[in-house]
């Protein structure tokens, strides 16, 4: 219950409307407007920043002090002591598993890792040339074809067998999705392999030899797959969300998340630190420090991707975890002195020591690194946002499920009409 009011007086309104005052366990109070609707007025706010648009226990952002906790544990933590199979129990029940839990846990999503062979038929209404992401907001959203047998979403037991389905299948179609592309036969899941295992053997196994998985590029892989688990309402999450608030079957949630994170401005961010580098080039310090100089130029249309986040207004605290996973992966493959590494470190100490970007909070994000990883194992560009799909999907389905397993409305916005008012259709003559 509110115990504190917050009034609102308009200007030639003759009574002050009150609001209850809600407080969550940490970060910003939230007023209730919903009341607003009664008086003949909405709110406004493009781009929902300053609006909460649900309630909810999965995660907690404090940008100012770099905080980013999943069910109260620090990210940080859970990067360098748990995987990312363990995170999902997490995001998804509430609390760590036990040991058996655990057990039970990674067995089952292990073992529902294959697809139904007739998926790969999807695969060939494709050009062979199609892009990655096109193919999975297709395929994923077919899945409801495939397993329409628990698609009853009020009953928990067919959210958790749907759950379980998409964190499983997920790796198994995006690598499906690469093979396709590059002409290569489809490599089916091996069930002795843990999750990150798995999904880099299906990318780079054939049959044409043994495919021996490197421990470094598996480690790797699996905390890429930890920091992008979650990371509260943003664009895809909340679109996640609306597409279910109409009861829509989670398959068809998931894709449209996927459809949400394919744009440039959420999903394709580390894709874009990539081409940066390139463009940087040389690692000279006199021609980095003129890449430096044109982005501090209003007038130039050049920017330092990677660095600042929307939320974050302080070191993004997957950052750090993201640049020793980097270092680790560039000394196993002996290329400690690779020119992109070396433009991307002295792009960060510039941005840490560097007055214009301490005063705007420009420190490196977890983008910034993540690109360099996934070039180094070989992944291309063209799959990035797709490993950031298989990544969301557990933190996509958790929210699902916690709006559908308690009380929710449909989304429906509302607007600000700037159109004409109301006109007759013109007579003829």
């Amino acid at each position: 219950m509110a115990d504190r009011k917050a009034k609102l007086t308009v200007e030639g309104l003759d009574k002050t409307i009150e609001f209850p005052v809600y407080s969550g366990t940490t970060g910003p109070d939230v007023i209730d407007v919903r009341g607003l609707t009664a008086e003949g007025f909405f709110t406004y706010d493009p781009g929902f920043v300053a609006t909460a648009a649900t309630e909810s226990a999965i995660t907690y952002i404090d940008g100012a002090n770099g905080v980013l906790l999943h069910r109260g544990y620090p990210i940080d933590q859970l990067a360098n002591s748990s995987n990312y199979v363990e995170m999902s129990y997490l995001l998804l029940f509430g609390e760590l598993p036990t040991d058996e839990q655990y057990k039970e846990f990674e067995k089952t999503i292990r073992y529902h890792t294959m697809v139904h062979e007739q998926i790969a038929n999807f695969y060939k209404g494709f050009r062979r040339d199609a892009h990655p992401m096109a193919i999975m907001c297709g395929v994923v959203g077919g899945l409801a074809a495939f397993y329409h047998d628990h698609l009853d979403i009020t009953r928990e037991e067919d959210r958790y067998i749907s759950a379980i389905r998409l964190i499983a299948k997920m790796p198994t179609l995006a690598a499906m999705s690469y093979k396709y592309n590059i002409g290569q036969p489809f490599n089916y899941p091996r069930n002795n392999l843990n999750y990150a295992e798995n999904f880099l053997y299906m990318m780079f196994g054939n049959p044409a030899e043994e495919y021996v998985i490197n421990p470094v590029f598996a480690k790797a892989m699996d905390r890429i797959f930890m920091l992008h688990a979650d990371h509260e309402q943003n664009a895809s999450t909340s679109t996640v969300r609306l597409a279910g608030s109409t009861g829509a079957n989670p398959f068809a949630c998931i894709s449209a998340g996927i459809a949400a994170l394919w744009g440039p401005a959420h999903g394709g961010a580390n894709e874009a630190v990539l081409n940066m580098l390139d463009e940087i080039g040389d690692d000279s310090e006199e021609n980095i420090q003129r890449f430096v100089d044109r982005a501090k130029d209003k007038d130039d249309p050049f920017r330092l991707m990677g660095f600042g986040h929307r939320v974050y207004r302080n070191f993004d605290p997957r950052a750090k975890v993201m640049k020793e996973t980097c270092d680790e992966v560039l000394s196993e493959l002996g290329m400690a002195d690779d020119p992109q590494l070396k433009i991307a470190k002295r792009l960060e100490q510039i941005a840490l020591e560097d007055e214009y970007f301490i005063e705007r909070k420009l420190y490196p994000n977890v983008d910034f690194y993540s690109g360099i990883i996934l070039k180094a194992i070989g992944i291309p560009t063209n799959m990035f946002t797709v490993i950031f799909a298989v990544s969301r999907t557990i933190g996509w389905i958790s929210h699902w499920h916690e709006m559908i397993s308690g009380s929710y409305r449909i989304g429906r916005p509302r607007q600000l009409y700037t159109g004409y008012t109301e006109r007759d259709y013109p007579t003829k003559e």
